[in-house]
């Protein structure tokens, strides 16, 4: 890794990707959650997503640095079948099953959820751009 050349992606643009990529969040709702302005969100997602191209065409190693941040310390789970409600420190993945019941039908609390999860519902989803 040491030898390859590093494209840098700062904070912002690791979290703008993780937000509207791997949460499948709007952008709206996203930049809300960020602090910024919905045309700065996209700009540092188009941003993003022209470092992570050349990384991989290019086979350069993805550096994350810069900024400063606040990780959110918890994220809250609910479980469908028996209604309990927990949370897990962010970072140690996603539970498997509720610890109350061991059932598997687990879910984001709502507030942890962007809008349009589970089909276009809510404002937004006209600023989501197409693959």
């Amino acid at each position: 890794m040491r030898y390859l050349k590093e494209v840098i992606l700062t904070i912002d643009e690791y979290e703008a990707l993780r937000l509207a990529d791997l949460e499948k969040m709007y952008h709206e709702t996203a930049a809300k959650k960020m602090g910024i302005s919905r045309q700065t969100f996209g700009n540092i997602l188009t941003n993003a997503h022209l470092k992570i191209a050349d990384s991989f065409v290019n086979g350069k190693a993805i550096k994350i640095e810069g900024g400063v941040y606040r990780m959110e310390a918890k994220r809250t789970f609910y479980c469908r079948d028996c209604e309990h409600e927990w949370q897990v420190p962010f970072g140690t993945g996603r539970p498997q099953t509720c610890p109350q019941c061991n059932s598997k039908n687990i879910h984001h609390t709502p507030q942890d959820r962007g809008y349009g999860r589970g089909g276009r519902q809510g404002k937004g989803h006209r600023n989501r751009r197409s693959p």
